[in-house]
């Protein structure tokens, strides 16, 4: 899924010219800490509740705030997994959303885009995780889910990331739709893979905050 696919129509951008005590009524009725602010099309980073509290002072206009997060968005083909990297780099609850121009076209929520990945396949279909180190030249998924097959098995979501301590190595990320591991395990030690980890017990997910630790460990793995 593309990040223009989660943009949150029901939050509007603030403008320069509006009055913080506007924020504020916005915030409380739409239960958001923060709202982007824009200038002729142009994002300029996050207004705070907080920073508003902080003036003491809801008369003065949002140009006269400090904002965050200037850098915190992403173009609107990027995938919904870029968005949740960002944001969760730059510490925000949502992220901007910009067309290829670099206009601001809408928000996502941290929170839409956990909702989204708690009910994929990857964390509601029962099964368990195998995780492996293995040389880049040597990759072959169609090799490997063969041999997952042969165990009567599916791998039904992945994740390929670079090897921080060896540059020409992956760390494969396998979700497999079964929860005992241990034939499948034997059969991939068989033809030479290494199981750096494997998870056989797949545990409810529970709130926002461990939705968001579980698919930043599974982006990072």
């Amino acid at each position: 899924m593309i990040a223009r696919e989660l943009i949150n129509d029901m939050i509007p951008p603030l403008k320069l010219t509006d009055e913080a005590s506007k924020a504020l009524v916005w915030m409380e009725e739409l239960r958001q800490v923060m709202l982007p602010v824009v200038d002729n099309g142009n994002f300029l980073g996050f207004l705070f509740e907080e920073t508003i509290i902080d003036e003491n002072d809801s008369d003065k206009k949002v140009s006269e705030y400090y904002l965050d997060g200037e850098k915190c968005f992403i173009y609107q083909g990027q995938h919904v997994f870029d968005a949740i990297k960002k944001a969760s780099d730059y510490e925000m609850e949502a992220i901007a959303i910009l067309n290829e121009n670099g206009k601001y076209v809408g928000v996502m929520n941290l929170a839409d885009a956990m909702e989204l990945f708690a009910n994929s396949a990857i964390i509601q279909s029962k099964g368990g995780v195998i995780i492996l180190s293995i040389n880049q030249v040597d990759y072959s998924l169609s090799e490997i889910s063969r041999l997952v097959e042969s165990n009567e098995a599916q791998i039904v979501g992945l994740s390929i990331n670079m090897d921080l301590d060896d540059p020409l190595k992956y760390n494969l990320t396998l979700k497999i739709n079964k929860e005992d591991l241990t034939h499948i395990s034997a059969t991939l030690e068989r033809f030479g893979y290494n199981i750096v980890a494997k998870f056989e017990e797949v545990m409810t997910v529970s709130n926002e905050k461990e939705r968001l630790d579980m698919l930043m460990r599974y982006l990072d793995a």
